[in-house]
């Protein structure tokens, strides 16, 4: 069987699939896995082959003179991330035609917001499977993404974007929203970009261990402040947590790790999370959908400061089941911040609830388990 399996444009949305394509491949089946070219590496250094789609950049899309200040209201701020989206996958479909013709999928998998995926295979007639790649709730995207594709979409007779055959949703039941479509839950296994490990990277110090983190994407690059992931804002969230008696590691990418060490005087760089996560105390991030993930399988209390509309949801779900604290616009303030860390810290509830979160993910179906479903859906060809 060949399996297509289409990410966004950033590092997260490639980890996100990772488990599942290596499940299949490792089942015997022909993998691909397409992304933009940017994403190259990323999809190759999870030993996967990889498909360049288009030379244009996450960024062409965010950043471009085409692309609005991020408004404030929610529902607008979704809407309008939704048509990058769209727009990124308009500019994917010719190279998806053309692979098609030399290389047809029995099935394209698509993650989350890959809107190229659902067009690609209702034009090509072959089953589509969306895989959820974190734990938030899409709608807002899919009518953003749905409105800027609404020629291409005509074109091939919808006027909305086609229906999943299956859906593969990765967020632990307890925390899935009442108005989430029925899906196969299915265990998430972290496939983050590796590196060479040090010792102190899976083992305990002496002091408590608070992880920092912004996640994959975050950057220096004042253009895309608005998302909320810059170099500057993951300084401020090191320096609020500083006057704890704690170590802190600061997990980022290079070019804003370098930043950090120099000017902070802390362990700081792409440290696979998989494997710090188990050590830590408490990790502070942004509410990354596979940052709040991998934490929850290892089974660490989060404190989660959620900077786009779609993230706010699942974090406060994530709150109320109390595993995490959750502090929203207005709330973080360095002295709330810190006074958050101190409370995960000083409170054994929090550490409880994440274990049993972490209990509850680890009872799900596994990637190679999935990989059955996958196999029965080519077989049975497009469903009506």
């Amino acid at each position: 069987m060949r399996i297509l399996f289409l990410t966004g444009g950033s590092p997260a949305t490639v980890f996100g699939l990772v488990p599942l394509a290596t499940a299949a491949r490792n089942a015997g089946h022909e993998v691909f896995m397409g992304s933009t070219a940017e994403m190259m590496p990323f999809v190759a250094g999870a030993g996967l082959p990889a498909v360049a789609l288009t030379t244009l950049t996450r960024r062409d899309f965010v950043s471009s003179d085409q692309a609005p200040q991020m408004p404030a209201d929610p529902t607008a701020q979704m809407r309008l991330v939704g048509s990058w989206y769209g727009r990124l996958a308009e500019a994917c479909l010719d190279t998806l035609d053309g692979l098609g013709r030399d290389w047809r999928p029995d099935l394209v998998v698509g993650g989350t917001l890959a809107y190229a995926a659902p067009v690609f295979a209702a034009k090509a007639g072959i089953p589509y499977v969306r895989h959820m790649w974190d734990t938030m709730e899409p709608t807002g995207y899919d009518d953003g993404a749905a409105a800027h594709l609404r020629p291409v979409l005509a074109a091939i007779g919808h006027d909305d974007l086609p229906t999943p055959d299956l859906w593969i949703d990765i967020c632990p039941p307890s925390l899935r929203p009442p108005t989430a479509p029925p899906a196969e839950l299915m265990r998430w296994i972290p496939g983050n970009q590796q590196r060479p490990l040090e010792p102190w990277m899976y083992t305990r110090g002496e002091r408590r261990r608070v992880c920092v983190t912004a996640g994959s994407r975050v950057t220096n690059d004042e253009r895309l402040a608005f998302l909320g992931v810059t170099g500057e804002r993951l300084s401020r969230l090191m320096k609020s947590v500083a006057a704890l008696d704690v170590e802190i590691v600061i997990a980022a990418p290079e070019e804003v790790a370098a930043h950090l060490r120099a000017e902070l005087g802390v362990r700081a760089g792409w440290i696979p999370l998989d494997v710090l996560a188990p050590t830590c105390s408490v990790i502070v991030h942004h509410d990354g959908g596979l940052t709040a993930l991998t934490a929850m399988i290892a089974g660490v209390p989060q404190l989660c400061i959620p900077k786009l509309a779609s993230s706010v949801a699942p974090a406060q779900r994530l709150a109320a089941s109390g595993a995490a604290i959750t502090l929203l616009d207005g709330q973080d303030s360095p002295e709330q911040i810190a006074a958050a860390c101190e409370r995960l810290l000083s409170d054994p509830s929090y550490a409880a609830r994440a274990r049993a979160l972490s209990e509850e993910i680890a009872g799900l179906r596994s990637p190679a388990d999935m990989v059955g479903s996958l196999e029965q859906l080519a077989g049975a060809g497009v469903t009506a």
